[in-house]
């Protein structure tokens, strides 16, 4: 597969991980938007959130659990913003699920 995303999960593909369970990895993002910019990535391959099954609800509530889990441990106490971004006009530019983590300055509204 040559998805750069599956390629870190199985390990060909370097990456500063924070975090990694059976169903999920976190690591750091190499072209942060923040001081404090993850990514949070499912095993499983998942093209994008348009391409979540209902099975797969389970798995998406495990991704977000763990990026409120990792704010925590980032000392994120002042906010944080959580993004999903899903095609082309969403601004996705890895087609393999994937939620950003960002935080450590103050967000603004719109993002974009």
């Amino acid at each position: 597969m040559d998805c750069i995303f599956c390629k870190i999960v199985a390990g060909t593909i370097p990456a500063k991980k924070i975090r990694e369970d059976d169903e999920l990895v976190a690591f750091f993002d190499i072209d942060p938007k923040a001081p404090t910019h993850i990514l949070v990535i499912p095993k499983k391959h998942i093209a994008s959130l348009a391409q979540a099954e209902a099975g797969d609800a389970p798995l998406l509530g495990h991704l977000l659990e763990a990026a409120a889990d990792i704010a925590r441990e980032q000392g994120l106490a002042q906010g944080y913003r959580v993004v999903i971004s899903t095609g082309p006009h969403g601004g996705q530019t890895v087609d393999h699920l994937h939620v950003h983590l960002l935080g450590g300055r103050q967000m603004h509204w719109p993002p974009g």
